[in-house]
């Protein structure tokens, strides 16, 4: 049935008569910021059309892996190319092997991946992995920050320092995440006590470097420094979800940001997705060949999926790699990010509006607050309020942002300068209503 006649509000009235909340993943329904969610209906470049053909500069880009931009002619190239040699065979491609060999390639420390179609899945297998290999149970992870919706991830903080959380979802049985230790972001204190009390038991300790679902919080120097060396001290694994960073904020993924300020850094395992994939389902994990060994036909760790390797997953992977691997891409592309969020902190300023700002490579993050947060309450202590109020006015001007004041924002390589300044001059006006 044809949507074309059919307004954003019909639409979402439709919607929710047959899924529920009338949305696929929760933050498309505009619960955080009230309001009628946009269906989109086509995208191109850097811009997104909804169903009343309004157009919006898009700095979601499907939540990070469009850094190419809306239909990139390589991309669309490739993609069409696989879809008229097959869908899906469920048996292995060569593709997958390049697209292997790529990650591989370009992310020192990893010596072999396993393809999956989620970062779910990826981060699921990962601590499967971490498990298998030690022959641990104990898990950390850190408040704020979001792996999928495995059930052993579903978790927030405990009452004290130190204690293992609790469920954030029902159908969570709390004997699920009964080894799953959740500590504040960027305390070493914290940290320290968790490895003192449980350091012979903990499996792995599983991190996004930058977190991108409490907005754009990046773990401190010190933090991650102190963290690898109790991983090492411990013999846990260190676990790096660059779902959302890889590839995304540098060609290295974040934890080559860290690499280069602490000699010989590198995590144990890495998780991938979202860019990799170029917009289709497509992710990963990978690690040493040892640690590898213990994974399923190789090993007792089982892991498996029918569309893991899609043939046109990977070919849209690659010609995305393909493409940001080019010389000169990320540093043309962190220029246009700087200049985005260099320009809406001096808007907000113009505006005696207190306004924190950060970026890496592509990805970016705001504040209403006099300084950027470093953990999970600082950033629910900032004003939502006005973000949301923000956020509207930004929208009815054709600039869509996160729909949530806990969600990071991207920018592709198809904005282009125009597109900067027509965001910014959008920001004026938002921040002067």
């Amino acid at each position: 049935m044809s949507t074309d006649r059919l307004t954003n509000e019909q639409l979402f009235e439709r919607a929710q008569r047959v899924i529920p909340g009338g949305v696929n993943s929760p933050v498309r329904a505009f619960r955080a910021v009230g309001g009628t969610p946009r269906f989109i209906t086509r995208a191109a470049g850097a811009f997104m059309w909804d169903a009343e053909d309004k157009r919006y500069i898009d700095y979601i880009g499907s939540w990070g892996p469009m850094i190419l931009g809306h239909g990139h002619p390589a991309v669309l190239e490739a993609v069409q190319r696989a879809v008229t040699e097959g869908l899906s065979f469920g048996a292995p491609t060569e593709r997958e092997i390049q697209l292997a060999e790529t990650i591989v390639d370009l992310v020192p420390g990893i010596e072999q991946v396993r393809l999956v179609s989620s970062g779910t899945e990826a981060a699921m297998s990962a601590i499967r992995l971490a498990r298998g290999a030690t022959g641990r149970s104990k898990l950390i992870k850190f408040e704020g920050c979001y792996h999928g919706h495995a059930d052993a991830l579903l978790v927030k903080a405990g009452s004290g320092l130190a204690t293992f959380g609790h469920p954030t979802s029902a159908g969570v049985p709390p004997e699920v995440v009964q080894h799953t230790l959740v500590l504040e972001y960027n305390n070493i204190e914290q940290l320290e006590a968790a490895f003192a009390q449980h350091g012979a038991a903990l499996a792995c300790v599983m991190i996004e470097p930058i977190a991108g679902n409490m907005n754009f919080v990046r773990a401190a120097m010190p933090f991650m420094k102190r963290l690898r060396e109790l991983c090492t001290q411990h013999g846990a694994l260190l676990v790096f979800d660059e779902v959302m960073t890889g590839f995304r904020v540098a060609l290295g993924g974040a934890q080559s940001v860290y690499a280069a300020a602490i000699p010989g850094f590198a995590p144990d395992i890495s998780v991938f997705g979202k860019v990799i994939g170029g917009g289709m389902p497509l992710a990963a994990f990978g690690t040493s060949k040892a640690i590898m060994q213990h994974l399923a036909p190789l090993g007792a760790v089982y892991q498996a999926g029918t569309l893991s390797g899609n043939p046109v997953a990977t070919a849209c992977g690659l010609a995305t790699l393909t493409e940001i691997a080019k010389p000169g891409f990320f540093a043309a592309l962190a220029a246009r990010t700087r200049s985005l969020v260099d320009g809406l902190q001096q808007a907000a300023r113009a505006a005696d509006v207190p306004l924190a700002v950060d970026s890496e490579g592509g990805m970016f993050g705001f504040f209403f607050a006099a300084e950027l947060p470093q953990h999970y309450n600082a950033v629910m202590a900032t004003d939502k309020a006005r973000f949301n109020r923000f956020f509207h006015a930004m929208l009815d001007r054709g600039v869509y942002l996160a729909p949530a004041l806990y969600e990071a924002g991207f920018v592709s390589a198809a904005h282009t300068a125009d597109d900067i300044a027509a965001t910014i001059a959008a920001a004026r006006e938002a921040f002067a209503a």
